[in-house]
């Protein structure tokens, strides 16, 4: 009998969660997580499949959070988990899903968000890559919908690439979120970022704030987003 596929068992997945009954969403952030899936991406996928749940963690003390899981890779990949409010089924998920080649798919990430927004509250967008291969004109317009919502994109990149960082550093101006570094093997450095972005996903400005009195994360998220205004 053969083994169900990688394919198949995320699908099966899926299809559980969005059988559960929904969580209340009074008082709860929502937060859109979106990593780059391609090869390259393996270790920091696994790296934030090891740091997801702190996110949850540092909501929890403002809220709570609903995080909606959105993944590109392959050839024109690019999918979207339903909303979870439990740490250890979208650590299931995540631990479900496999980095395989192909090219960035940013737009689809940001239009997906816009469409989201349009639906209900969104406190802000996540987004960790390393690479941008699409045009930036095209990635500024897809952003456009979140800006005028008043969401805020913040943009983790690793590495150096300078086209990622334009493009990076242009979508967190025009959605005054933030754009920062962070370098391979940082895991301390990705972990204070996500709990920073999971805070104001949950509680705004103000719990982002209050977190920056022990948080270096939450005072780097800070400090980005007034230089990306």
């Amino acid at each position: 009998m053969p083994l169900p596929s990688a394919t198949s068992q995320v699908a099966a997945f899926l299809a559980e969660v969005r059988a559960r009954p929904p969580v209340p969403a009074e008082r709860r952030g929502r937060l859109i997580f979106a990593l780059d899936a391609t090869m390259s991406r393996q270790p920091t996928w696994d790296l934030a499949c090891a740091l997801q749940a702190e996110m949850f963690e540092e909501a929890a003390a403002v809220g709570g959070l609903d995080l909606q899981l959105v993944y590109y890779r392959g050839i024109g990949e690019c999918r979207a988990s339903p909303w979870i409010a439990d740490a250890s089924r979208f650590g299931a998920l995540m631990g479900r899903i496999e980095c395989r080649g192909g090219r960035t798919q940013i737009g689809r990430v940001l239009k997906h968000a816009g469409a989201e927004a349009a639906r209900g509250p969104l406190g802000a967008v996540v987004l960790i890559g390393d690479a941008m291969e699409e045009t930036l004109d095209h990635l500024c317009a897809e952003a456009g919908p979140l800006a005028v919502r008043g969401i805020p994109v913040f943009l983790f990149q690793e590495g150096h690439d300078p086209g990622a960082e334009r493009a990076f550093r242009e979508i967190a101006r025009l959605t005054k979120g933030a754009w920062c570094r962070f370098d391979a093997g940082a895991s301390a450095q990705l972990r204070a970022l996500l709990r920073a972005a999971a805070s104001y996903a949950a509680g705004g400005t103000q719990a982002l704030t209050a977190l920056s009195a022990s948080s270096a994360g939450a005072r780097q998220l800070l400090a980005a987003m007034r230089d990306s205004q």
